[in-house]
């Protein structure tokens, strides 16, 4: 098995109170969160103060380098 750079997507861990900016996307844009579940983040607008819930859909990457592909198991 050889070595390849992967990328490598894990769940942000959200915690309600974080100030968070959405880069890039149709959910771009300063966000307040007010609630986190294990399937659903709900997140408030603090300019208009409208408050969507929606499936978890941030993740963390990061580029591996010299890693197995594929994953063992």
């Amino acid at each position: 098995m050889g070595k390849e750079t992967i990328v490598i997507f894990r769940p942000y861990p959200f915690e309600v109170g974080q100030k968070i900016y959405i880069e890039a996307g149709p959910r771009h844009g300063d966000w307040e969160v007010i609630g986190v579940s294990d399937r659903k983040v709900k997140l408030r607008c603090p300019i208009s103060k409208r408050e969507f819930e929606w499936n978890r859909f941030c993740y963390f990457a990061e580029a591996s380098d010299d890693s197995p592909w594929p994953h063992p198991d």
